[in-house]
């Protein structure tokens, strides 16, 4: 009988250069979409898909993460004793159980690969989830529980996807199709970063997999792709044919939060969803539509 995954592996170890200044001292994952960081939507995504273990692969200068799920006792007498029972209800509720959560080193940013790869003791011979927390996803059902069901009917490799513009493909890894019923789509190969004129379709991976353990053995091999670094793709593109291989068009919206755009409509998008915020956000839009401006002018000159 197939198992659906219940660990999942979040590769926080990157640097957040595009985001510099403000992550010289701050883990990219933990800026703010509102009032939460990214990555604890992805760990909210993956508890609710009924994930149980959690694995952070980070790198120096991660401890933030780690004190972001951790218990805070001063915080939370501070917040008891000041009757501020929602803001400490927020915080007890994101935290997870005792032993659910382990944090690995990567010691060299050798890519996505090889983030996944460091975990590799840590995962039974059994499928796993990689969260991504950059792609942040908005979505009635989480994403990675849409693929979980999805899974318990194809097994092998699953892969979040969706339809790019055609010079787009250069930036991810992208599909080549042999079956497609808008949905799922079987893959019969995969290529990392394909120039457009050699991309096979249009059909990009995002950052949520379910993965085989087929593709921990291909990572155990080390191998750099032509960018230098170790590709998760590549580990899953050599499974196919042994392992299927499935592309899930989710129900949902896709941010990239790993662009500064991408990141400023995260914030537009979820505040817009808040009903404490929609009616303030919708204000300051329209005033944004109408003047084009952060504020009305002056005249005030600066010496």
């Amino acid at each position: 009988m197939r198992r659906p995954p219940r660990t999942a592996i979040f590769p926080v170890g990157g640097l957040g250069t595009r985001f510099l200044p403000a992550t010289k001292a701050m883990p990219k994952e933990m800026l703010p979409i509102v009032d939460k960081p990214l990555i604890q939507y992805a760990v909210e995504e993956a508890r609710e898909s009924g994930i149980e273990e959690f694995i952070f692969v980070t790198g120096r200068g991660k401890t933030a993460i780690e004190d972001h799920f951790d218990h805070g006792a001063e915080l939370n007498e501070v917040l008891s004793a000041r009757g501020k029972d929602k803001e400490l209800r927020a915080v007890e509720d994101m935290l997870l159980d005792p032993g659910q959560v382990a944090y690995i080193r990567q010691q060299e940013p050798l890519g996505l690969g090889h983030a996944v790869w460091c975990a590799r003791r840590m995962i039974r011979d059994e499928p796993v989830a990689v969260l991504l927390a950059d792609d942040l996803i908005m979505a009635k059902t989480p994403c990675l529980k849409q693929m979980i069901e999805a899974y318990m009917t194809t097994g092998g490799n699953i892969a979040a996807v969706m339809d790019v513009a055609p010079e787009e493909t250069e930036r991810y890894g992208i599909l080549d199709v042999s079956s497609d019923d808008g949905k799922l789509a079987s893959a019969k190969g995969l290529v990392e970063k394909p120039a457009p004129a050699d991309a096979p379709s249009t059909l990009s991976i995002i950052g949520r997999y379910i993965l085989d353990p087929a593709v921990m053995v291909e990572l155990n091999r080390q191998e750099a792709g032509s960018g230098g670094e170790i590709e998760l793709t590549d580990a899953m593109a050599r499974t196919i044919g042994r392992v299927p291989f499935h592309g899930l068009r989710f129900a949902g919206r896709r941010f990239d939060c790993g662009s500064k755009a991408g990141f400023l409509e995260a914030n537009i998008a979820f505040a817009l969803e808040r009903s404490d915020l929609h009616q303030d956000m919708t204000r300051i839009l329209r005033r944004y539509a109408q003047t084009g401006k952060a504020g009305p002018d002056t005249g005030a000159t600066v010496a």
